[in-house]
């Protein structure tokens, strides 16, 4: 939608400090891109690609790389670029992005988009797609704010609170043998075996690593600290003999962790092959060591305080959680899962607001909100470039609406018009449609205002080679191309030949269509007649204008429109 320029004496646009700041890219740090990928559902195959070709694909990473080149130039510093590709086509797009990011890669996310499929060939299913992440070094998502309701201090710790969290890992003694040990509680004199299947956390003095420095406190460290929490009132046992330890593990009530004794002819034969399992091997205590001594049947957990995070935020995981799976909420989990929906979802909700199905496989809401409410912050722009059918403008104002921060968007489509469907619109019948009834309110469901960004502009983008500009050209393209970058909005082109454009610094922006000696006399009363000092003035004649207005005693500024229509495609300011 368009929206009439605000009178002068109102002109000033928000966060204005002067024209050449204006440019609406340059804080665009999130791009939102779903490429199509593959001969069925690309409509430029048609015209490039065969069925046969034997290099088919180089003609869509052609198509992508030209978009990425652009996309590159218009990150910011703190900019991430987030790509959708589906299994088949991603190792081809990630050399690609390789090429256009050097060195920018984060990594990538796993997107399972449905729960599986009836023509699975093979035993397969592919049924999920990757979410690829590229950006700038200043970026870093969000996270979640840690829960601090976990932290407490009921033995009133000098150290401040702190949360039961656990001390193994997801790992096993093959892969983390330096991790292989057993702990031992001075205050009880009782001894913990390690779980092979969940090793411990931290390492130990007795492990030495490769690493000139850990990341963490050892073991004896920690244990010496007090910052383990040994099991209450447990089970323990003391085995006096080895015949009664050998027994306890035949009828198996001695400590599960005993089951590696077992598994130790099967770890020789893997050790000639595998240097860890050497490795480990070497680390497997005898059973005599464990003849009489106090063994825990409990697992120690560690005592974490607080002030200690390293972090104000949980990292992303770069695992998206089908809604329909379960978490495992494990409290030493210091990682974020984002929960989304499959491609149903956003067909789902697609019906729901147009009323069909027009658009196939349109991206489920919760999986760009949840990536946008990661990505962006206050006064980001959200930039989609194969738009598709509008979901990441929705996801824009609903994650405005729920934090109240001011996200913009630009949507980009095309009308993938075909000979067979030559008036084919998507942008125009899609994504503008789909995004005005979104603001207007659909299915009982309330709209957004204009303070809540509930509005946008609907730009056709017509193509000029450059010589043609001058010719060509209309005032309605620089009327809209002037007010995008200086104003950031579109204003409707109002009757007159000069048009308002912006005000910055005591300084109007004005847009002359025409030269002559009725412009002349309007702009040179315009400072008096709007309590302004200086003018910047966009023309045919800057040079005529400016020696005519200068004559006058008026402070002005004239451009070349040509000039600025040219320099805007390329990125310049005004």
């Amino acid at each position: 939608m368009y929206r009439a320029p605000p009178q002068p004496q109102d002109a000033t646009a928000p966060g204005q400090a002067g024209p050449e700041v204006f440019s609406p890219f340059q804080t665009v740090r999130d791009f939102g891109v779903e490429p199509n990928t593959g001969e069925k559902d690309w409509v430029y195959n048609d015209s490039y690609v065969g069925k046969n070709d034997r290099w088919r694909h180089s003609m869509w990473l052609e198509f992508l790389y030209q978009r990425l080149l652009i996309a590159r130039e218009l990150l910011a510093n703190d900019g991430v670029i987030l790509v959708s590709i589906n299994d088949e086509n991603r190792a081809r797009l990630e050399l690609m992005m390789d090429e256009v990011f050097p060195g920018r890669r984060i990594g990538s996310f796993v997107w399972r988009t449905r729960m599986g499929s009836m023509d699975a060939k093979r035993g397969y299913s592919a049924d999920h797609e990757h979410v690829l992440a590229y950006a700038k070094e200043r970026f870093e998502f969000v996270g979640n704010e840690r829960d601090e309701s976990k932290y407490s201090n009921q033995d009133n710790d000098p150290r401040g609170p702190w949360g039961n969290q656990m001390l193994i890992q997801s790992k096993n003694a093959k892969d983390r043998p330096e991790a292989y040990y057993p702990i031992h509680n001075p205050e009880t004199n009782t001894w913990y075996l390690c779980d092979p299947d969940s090793v411990w956390r931290f390492s130990s003095k007795k492990r030495p690593l490769k690493k000139k420095k850990l990341q963490a406190d050892p073991m004896e460290d920690i244990i010496e600290q007090k910052r383990i929490i040994w099991p209450p009132n447990e089970q323990t046992v003391v085995y006096n003999d080895m015949a009664a330890l050998l027994a306890a593990i035949k009828n198996g009530s001695a400590p599960k962790e005993f089951r590696i004794y077992s598994q130790i002819k099967g770890l020789e034969k893997l050790a000639a092959k595998n240097e860890k399992v050497a490795r480990l091997l070497t680390y497997i205590e005898p059973l005599e060591f464990w003849v009489g001594k106090k063994l825990g049947f409990g697992r120690p957990r560690y005592k974490r305080f607080l002030e200690d995070l390293r972090r104000d935020a949980k990292p992303l995981s770069s695992w998206l959680q089908f809604s329909a799976d379960t978490e495992d909420d494990d409290a030493f989990d210091d990682s974020v899962v984002l929960s989304t929906g499959g491609t149903s979802e956003g067909t789902s909700l697609l019906r729901e607001i147009m009323g069909n199905k027009d658009f196939p496989y349109p991206k489920p809401l919760s999986l760009v909100k949840g990536l946008l409410s990661q990505a962006t912050r206050k006064n980001d722009i959200v930039l989609d470039f194969f738009a598709g059918s509008g979901t990441t403008g929705q996801a824009v104002l609903e994650l405005n609406a729920e934090d109240g921060k001011e996200r913009r968007f630009i949507l980009c489509s095309s009308t993938e018009a075909t000979t067979k469907e030559p008036e084919k619109n998507i942008c125009r019948d899609i994504t503008a449609e789909r995004m005005r009834r979104i603001i207007q309110g659909y299915a009982g469901k309330p709209g957004y205002s204009a303070d809540q960004g509930g509005e946008f502009a609907y730009l056709q983008l017509d193509k000029l080679a450059p010589p043609d500009v001058p010719f060509e050209a209309k005032p309605e393209n620089a009327m809209a191309l002037l007010s995008l970058r200086l104003a950031h909005a579109v204003w409707e082109t109002q009757g007159g030949a000069v048009q308002h454009i912006a005000r910055a610094d005591n300084c109007d922006i004005l847009l002359c269509t025409e030269v002559n000696a009725q412009t002349l006399e309007e702009i040179a009363s315009w400072p008096g007649a709007h309590g302004v000092q200086r003018l910047a003035v966009y023309c045919e004649r800057p040079l005529s204008l400016q020696e005519a207005l200068e004559a006058r005693g008026i402070e002005v500024n004239c451009h070349s429109l040509t000039e600025a229509l040219l320099s805007g495609q390329a990125g310049a300011r005004a």
